[in-house]
Parts: structure tokens; sequence; C-alpha cells
């Protein structure tokens, strides 16, 4: 018998619309002769399903919906949003209260790389390198003068919780400083302030099944942008070339570094990791438990370049997971 799997997408922030190409991209990935794809919708107004076409509610008490009088339920849930609530573990915490499986991290995993600061600063009591950064809450002071000094120019500014795809700047001048901060705050209640590294941007994705641990071929983002930003992800304004062009020895590196990520968040499912590259030393710029996942993002070119298929890894992963949860239940 089929499971029912639901597609989770959707979101508080602006993220949403990068939430919706991403859950397209996995419904096209997912094996359907196995499973029953649902594409479900969260937002602040409303939780719906998309039944051949017809919007129906879920029921938040045990995540389900009626066609017809007759009630369907979910056996695991694909969580693709990217935000609040899906990427920061709220929506995760509601999961594991009602017993579905999910694909991603777990609360905990979720809400520390979910804010970038705390991340990078608990990895960096590792001995992970990341980038000099400043953090900066709303109605809290701050003077534009000590960042510089601190942290000099050019910086970026860009939310502490969320993506880095809205409200991302790269500050060159000091009379810039103050707007891109006031443009990060409309996206949150924090902002990071981190310092410019120069090199070469490198993303590296990883995953746990019941199979083992797989690391991924490495991605090097080029693009003539400022930095990674909305046009360059999603549209074409970024050349990515996957193995990227470094040393056996230092994608090695990145590729350990990336596992001991994994391990040390506790994190589930895929992630990804973010470097810059500068004098061949990686920097940790940050990590994504809650990658995009469309037809062109890094995970389905890493998945290829392994000689992997992306359809066979989102099985061992939905399997793994809903077995975890079926022996759970039976201790």
């Amino acid at each position: 018998m089929k499971k029912n799997i639901a597609i989770i997408w959707g979101g508080y922030s602006s993220e949403k619309v990068v939430s919706e190409k991403s859950a397209a991209g996995i419904c096209t990935f997912i094996d359907k002769e196995r499973y029953n794809i649902y594409m479900v919708m969260i937002d602040r107004d409303s939780w719906v399903v998309d039944h051949h076409g017809t919007l129906l509610p879920v029921d938040k008490n045990d995540f389900s919906f009626k066609v017809h009088g007759e009630r369907i339920t979910f056996d695991f849930a694909y969580v693709t949003i990217h935000g609040t609530p899906g990427e920061d573990g709220t929506l995760q915490g509601y999961l594991d209260m009602i017993g579905i499986p999910y694909s991603n991290s777990g609360v905990l995993a979720s809400a520390l790389t979910f804010n970038k600061f705390t991340c990078n600063h608990f990895l960096k009591s590792f001995g992970i390198a990341v980038a000099d950064a400043v953090i900066l809450r709303k109605n809290e002071p701050f003077q534009s003068g000590e960042i510089i000094t601190l942290l000099g120019l050019p910086l970026f500014v860009k939310p502490n919780v969320g993506g880095s795809s809205f409200a991302t700047t790269k500050v060159k001048e000091p009379s810039q400083l103050e707007g891109a901060i006031q443009e990060a705050f409309r996206e949150g209640s924090e902002v990071i302030v981190e310092c410019f590294i120069p090199g070469t941007e490198v993303t590296c994705g990883c995953f746990e099944t019941e199979k083992g641990f797989t690391v991924l071929p490495l991605t090097e983002v080029v693009t003539s942008n400022e930095f990674f930003d909305y046009n360059a992800k999603y549209n074409g304004e970024v050349e990515e070339i996957t193995p990227a062009r470094i040393p056996d020895d230092l994608t090695r590196a990145i590729q350990h570094t990336t596992e001991k990520i994994y391990r040390l968040t506790g994190a589930k499912g895929i992630i990804r990791a973010d470097y810059i590259l500068t004098d061949n030393k990686p920097i940790l710029l940050e990590v994504n438990t809650t990658p995009g996942m469309t037809t062109t993002s890094f995970i389905p070119q890493q998945v290829a370049a392994a000689g992997l298929s992306l359809t066979d890894v989102l099985t061992d992963i939905i399997e793994t997971a809903y077995n975890k949860r079926t022996s759970e239940r039976s201790l």
C-alpha cells in the first residue's frame, strides 16, 4: 500500500516564493509509483492541501484532510519551507507531537542552524573557521562607525534568521550601512553583519540514511553579481561548476568538515554547508538544513555528479525516517 507523503511548502517570510520552487522540484523527484504525493501549503492565514486542483483545509489536530467525508492522513512529511515555521524547528515540534515522521533535522538542530550567528559561533568552538560578525537586535542601539572599525569594508548585512536570498546587502561605503541594516530588520528582529572575505565560494551537501553516510561532490559558485543573491540563485545569473575546480585534498577537507558539522549539530536528512575559500582555507558561511531542491539547485547537481539517483536518495531518506519513527513507537 502506498504511503501518503505531504510536501509542505510556504511559510511566513519572503522565502515563500523559494519554497514553492523547491516543492515543485521535490514533487518531480519523488517516486510516484511508491508514494501518493500531496502538496500542502502553510502560511499565517491557512493550511491547505491541493487535491486535484481543489484547496482543502488541513485539520491541525492530526494533520489530516477530508475528501467527500473520508479522512485522509499522512504517513510522512517532506518539509521544504525556507524560513519560519519549517526551517526553525517550529513545524518539526508540531510533527513530533502528533507522531508524523519528516525529512529534515529535528527541533534543536533546526533552531540552531536557523540562527546564523549562534550556529557559527557554536561551530567555531569546535575549531571550524567562520567569518567575524556582530549581531544586532531590533530596538537596541548600534554604532555604524564601531561596526566598520571592527569588521572593515566591504561587509555583508543580512537577516540573522532565514535565508540569504532577501534583504542581504554588500556594503561598500559607510553611508550604505544603516540603510542595509534597516532593510534586513524588515525581514526579522535580528541582523547579522559579517566581514567580507575574498575568495572562491563552494558548497557541499551530505545526508545520512540506513544505508550509511554520504558526502557529495562540491559545487563551485561563480557569479558576476556582487554575491550569490536571488537573481544568481534563481534567475540564472551564475555559473555553478560541479565538481568544484579545487585540489582533491582541499575537497576532502571540506567534505570532512561538512560531515563534522552534520554530527555536531545533530542534523538529519539532507543538509548543505557553504564556504568561502581564501588562501586555500575554507571559511564557513552558513549551514542550511532545508536546502533548495529545484531541478537546478545545488543538491540535485551534486547528487547527479556523485552518480546517484535523487529519486532513490529521497526514497532512502523517507524510509529511514519512517522506519525510525515506527521502531520508536514499538518501544
